[in-house]
Order: structure tokens, then C-alpha cells, then sequence
């Protein structure tokens, strides 16, 4: 065992190595920034996604690189996620009472809906609506990866849902913070927003660190509470298709242990059982861990996969994806978040 687990750890080295490096530019690049302009506009966050998609897509990576590459964008953004549970308060979400907790469920319930009826409208068979609704709608990849078994969805389908949705991922990253002036957002708002339309956890945490720590903190929790909606959907899903041979899903698709980690930590720090001295380290670590991420998510990203897409799957993602912004932002001025 230990053995196996030496060899693992062995061959993650060369693409650990490699998100390290483009880790280190990035940094060295914010920094560069703020020495030539005074600040920096471009984080190491968004330019560790930009450095390693450029590489992914521009370079032909060996082989080698991959299970360090696979880690890197699948362990450490899980670790970075439990170890911000310690710096985040339950009360920043507690502040805005469970009408928000029951909107952000209505959110996911009802652009599923309208994003499969997007998906069939176009063509797109059943299964594939199915997938691209549920990643569109809860957490992206691993929506698709958790509801793909459960329905019985073709490796071809899930191949080409997941291509288009990891890219749109990284774009939405990029665009999102231009969006606060146009729609006049609040920190808060923002934070808000960026929980109910970004598809992944860590780059729900890329979308907010330019703006500020309040918006980091409310957009994850945010963001947490939509993906615990994956539970659920899961299960109506597979109640749903029990006849058409769907499989039981298990409870670590439901719900991944990361966020029990995280939401375990966040309770400890609510109640103060966590001690000052060790909130700011976990937070150092959550971001280095954070960008690591980024670096990986970046090296995984083939932007030439948009194109093997599809034009017709490429069309539904989008549209959900403004469905979702509109229903989101609809959700926001409704709750009077302010």
C-alpha cells in the first residue's frame, strides 16, 4: 500500500512541478503589475488560469505531466476549499436569513428546468440536455461527472459537455468582475452573484479576490449551498430513471468530502473554537493552494476544445448560462440584497 502510494506521488511530481512554476510566474507577473502601473489588474488567480490554458493550448504537454496536473486541479482546490472553511463565518450567510438559502435552491430548480428545455429545443438529445443542465445549473464538471452514471450518459456526450464547460468556466472568471460597474453591484451583491453563476468552487474564488475578502467569503458560501444542491438532483435523477437502469448514486458524489470539511471548520470558526493565531496561516495556505489550482485548471484547458464542441452544444451552454445570470440577478434585487 504505502508503496502504491509512493509510486502515485511520484509520478504527480513532474506536473506538480509544473503548476508550481506557473504558480511562481503568475505571482511574479502580479508583481510586475503593480511595480509598472501601481496596481495590479490582472491576479495572480485569473493570470495562473491564463498562463496554463495558453500553455495547454499553444504547447503540446507530455504525458508525463498529467496525473500532477490532475491533482493539482482536482486535491488541492479541495484543500484549499476545507482549509477556507476557517476563515469564513456562517454568519455573513446567516446575516440574510433562509430566504436566501431557499433561493439559491429555487435558482438551481428552475434553470435546470429551463435549461433542459434550451437543450431539447435545439436537438440535443435527452441525456446530453440533462448533462449540460445539471453542470450549467450546479457546479459544471462535477455536476456532469456525478449525474453522467446516474443516467446512463455516453462517454461522447459527457466528453463533449465537460470540453465547452471548462472553458466557458475559465471566460466567465475573466469577464465576470467587469460586470460590477455595468450592474452596479455591491461587494456584497457581487459575491452573491458570482455564488449562483460561477461554475466551480475555486473559480468562484478566482472571480472574487479582486474585488474583496466580503465577496470571497459570501460567494463561497454561496456557492457551497449550490452544490450541496447536487445531492438532491442526484437523487431525483436516479428515482426518476430507477426503471430505465440508473444507478444509485453514492453519497460521495452527493456531497464531496471537502465541503464537509469546509463546512465543519466554518462551524468551529462560528463558535470561536478556532484559534485566532491559526486563521491567518490557513487563509496563506487556502490561496497559495487556491492559485496552485488555477494553474492546473489552466494546464487542463484545451481553448480548441470550444471548437470540437460543437456549435450546437456551444449554443445551449451559453444561453443557460445567461439564463442563470438573469435568474440569479433576478433572485438579488428581489431579496434585496444589498
Amino acid at each position: 500500500m504505502i508503496r502504491q502510494k509512493l509510486y502515485v506521488l511520484r509520478a504527480a511530481l513532474p506536473g506538480l512541478a509544473l503548476c508550481t512554476l506557473v504558480t511562481a510566474c503568475a505571482y511574479a507577473l502580479e508583481g510586475l503589475e503593480s511595480a509598472v502601473f501601481g496596481r495590479a489588474w490582472l491576479e495572480s488567480l485569473v493570470l495562473a488560469i491564463l498562463l496554463g490554458t495558453g500553455i495547454r493550448t499553444f504547447y503540446r504537454l507530455d504525458a508525463r505531466f498529467e496525473p500532477g496536473i490532475q491533482v493539482g486541479a482536482k486535491l488541492l482546490l479541495e484543500i484549499a476549499v476545507l482549509l477556507l472553511g476557517a476563515t469564513v463565518s456562517a454568519s455573513s450567510l446567516l446575516e440574510n436569513g433562509a430566504e436566501l438559502i431557499v433561493g439559491i435552491a429555487a435558482v438551481v430548480a428552475i434553470v435546470i428546468m429551463l435549461s433542459f428545455i434550451i437543450g431539447r429545443s435545439f436537438g440535443l438529445p435527452r441525456k446530453m440536455a440533462i448533462l449540460i443542465a445539471c453542470g450549467n445549473s450546479i457546479c459544471g464538471n462535477s455536476a456532469i461527472a456525478a449525474v453522467a452514471p446516474v443516467i446512463d450518459a455516453d462517454g461522447e456526450d459527457v466528453a463533449a459537455a465537460i470540453a465547452f464547460t471548462a472553458v466557458l468556466g475559465v471566460v466567465v472568471v475573466l469577464v465576470l468582475p467587469l460586470l460590477i460597474s455595468v450592474l452596479s453591484f455591491s461587494p456584497l451583491q457581487f459575491g452573491v452573484f458570482a455564488g449562483l453563476t460561477v461554475y466551480a468552487v475555486p473559480q468562484v474564488l478566482a472571480a472574487t479576490g479582486a474585488v474583496s475578502l466580503g465577496s470571497v467569503h459570501i460567494g463561497t458560501l454561496v456557492k457551497l449551498v449550490r452544490v450541496l444542491m447536487l445531492g438532491p438532483v442526484v437523487l431525483v435523477l436516479s428515482v426518476l430513471g430507477r426503471n430505465g437502469g440508473a444507478r444509485r448514486p453514492s453519497l460521495s458524489h452527493m456531497v464531496p468530502w471537502f465541503i464537509v470539511g469546509f463546512l465543519l471548520l466554518m462551524s468551529l470558526r462560528s463558535l470561536r473554537l478556532i484559534p485566532e493565531a491559526a486563521i491567518a496561516p490557513a487563509h496563506v495556505a487556502a490561496n497559495f493552494f487556491t492559485i496552485m489550482s488555477m494553474a492546473a485548471l489552466g494546464l487542463g484547458v484545451d481553448a480548441r476544445s470550444v471548437m470540437r464542441a460543437g456549435g450546437r452544444v456551444a449554443a445551449v451552454v451559453i444561453l443557460s448560462l445567461l439564463v442563470l445570470a438573469a435568474v440569479s440577478f433576478a433572485l438579488i434585487k428581489l431579496l434585496g440584497i444589498g
